[in-house]
């Protein structure tokens, strides 16, 4: 019987369970299978399985029932194995590796940040700052530009959001770094500069939550700040 994986925890972790179900259009039930010191949290793997919102949402809502009562390594979405005894010999092989990452993430959790400034913002900016891109848009809209002068006020600003863009990024982690164990950053993607991931224990949550707030209130309406968490740490399992 294929199992599908939801997360792994110590084999003392209160494994209250109760009221969820696991993912598949019927829902199947959720148990632990454990080896010595370590247990896995389980349910049997429907086939077919897809990244539906239904089973998205099963899946974190065990992380997040674990998360109250202990700590957790979460995996990601999908993850199955072939039976009970594959699971059990993965936790015996890697028990060590196992115990060492739930000690080091023991009163953490994940805080996920992504940020991004208004382009026009920006092109302002830069054509009040950079007296050169001023001068090439000047020149073209008195119509006094070749053909290459567009070309060359775009390669320009091109390299000036990217420096904006990468000093914007470094200030901000290194406002919220101190509050913070890790950081797992990420390609940003859309309109986004930032894409970041940060592990933070209890202690420094609250500090965290209010450096990021003064951010926000510093860096003002112009940007678009998207804290998420405290979440499951999946980017330090």
């Amino acid at each position: 019987m294929t199992l599908y994986v939801y997360s792994i925890t110590a084999a003392t972790h209160p494994h209250n369970l109760d009221g969820l179900t696991g993912v598949g259009e019927a829902p199947a039930e959720l148990r632990t299978v454990c080896a010595d010191t370590l247990c896995a949290v389980v349910s049997e793997a429907p086939e077919g399985l897809r990244p539906k919102r239904r089973d998205l949402m099963a899946h974190q809502a065990v992380q997040e029932r674990l998360m109250t009562t202990g700590t957790v390594l979460p995996l990601r979405f999908g993850f199955t194995a072939p039976d009970d005894a594959a699971v059990h010999r993965v936790l015996e092989e890697r028990q060590e590796e196992f115990t060492q990452r739930l000690s080091a993430l023991e009163g953490c959790a994940e805080y996920h940040l992504k940020a991004a400034i208004e382009e026009d913002v920006l092109l302002r900016q830069i054509l009040q700052e950079s007296p050169e891109a001023r001068r090439l848009n000047d020149d073209i809209k008195a119509g006094d530009a070749g053909p290459d002068l567009p070309l060359a006020l775009g390669e320009l600003v091109a390299q000036e959001v990217l420096a904006r863009h990468q000093a914007l990024a470094s200030g901000i982690i290194e406002a919220l770094r101190p509050h913070t164990r890790q950081e797992r950053i990420s390609e940003p993607t859309g309109d986004d500069f930032l894409n970041i991931s940060f592990l933070v224990d209890k202690e420094h949550q609250e500090l965290f939550l209010a450096a990021e707030k003064g951010l926000t209130h510093e860096l003002g309406q112009d940007f678009d700040f998207r804290l998420y968490g405290p979440l499951p740490a999946y980017s330090f399992v």
